[in-house]
This record gives C-alpha cells, structure tokens and sequence, in this order.
C-alpha cells in the first residue's frame, strides 16, 4: 500500500470542503466539482465528495447514502498535537459537541464532535507518560 484514501460523502461539497478547511487549518490539495481532498499525515488523504453522485458512481447495488444522513456509521480519529485547539476550531466551524477533550483509557486525549453532514471526527493526542 503506497497511500490510504478516506472519503466521506457530503451532502453539500462546498460547505464541507470550508468546514475542514477551517477545522485542519489548511487549504484542500485538490478542490473540483466531485471532489475535494486535504492530505493528512503519512501519505494519507481526506476527500469529501457529493453523495448525489455516488449512486451512479457505484451503481444501484448501493443504498444511496443520502438516506443515512446524520446517521454516524464510522469515525475520522485523527491523531494531532494540541486536540483542544482543532476541537475549538470544528465547534466553532458548525460542528456539534459530543464529547469534551479529555483523557481516555486508551493513552490518548480524545475529544469527539460530528461535522455538519453527520460524521463523527475524533481528535486526539498522545499522553505523555508520567
């Protein structure tokens, strides 16, 4: 493997390519009608694309995914520095609160919210130990 590709479908590309924009503090690598991609760390991307295209895209076989709206189904956990700081932004940008930046058990400081189209991002960071 040589590069891992997320995409999230959006309902509106434009809204949620400003969103992230705001969110990761970065302007997208690739931003065309059907697709807007932000690279993330380690050769990863983020690419949001419309959910309107994505039945003729992938066919009738797949359950049109604007059915599902708001219906959280898998999580973005992106591993940053300062957790608290990209929260503030995704909250101050329009997304919702689900769960404060805090200490997991897991070694991470985790805080959750769900962006406008209803996906769940976690940001997190390590602990150092003590």
């Amino acid at each position: 493997m040589t590069k891992a590709h997320f995409i999230l479908y959006v309902a509106d590309q434009a809204a949620s390519a400003a969103f992230y924009s705001a969110v990761l503090g970065e302007v997208p690598r690739l931003n065309v009608p059907g697709m807007t991609e932000f690279d993330l760390a380690a050769g990863a991307v983020l690419g949001l694309m419309p959910e309107a295209g994505i039945v003729r895209l992938l066919g009738d076989g797949l359950p049109d995914p604007a059915r599902a709206a708001g219906v959280p189904r898998a999580e973005l956990y992106l591993l940053v520095d300062q957790a608290s700081t990209y929260f503030g932004r995704a909250v101050q940008a329009g997304a919702t609160e689900l769960s404060p930046v805090a200490p997991r058990d897991w070694g991470h400081c985790v805080g959750y919210v769900q962006d406008p189209d209803g996906h769940v991002v976690a940001f997190a960071e390590e602990v150092p130990d003590q």
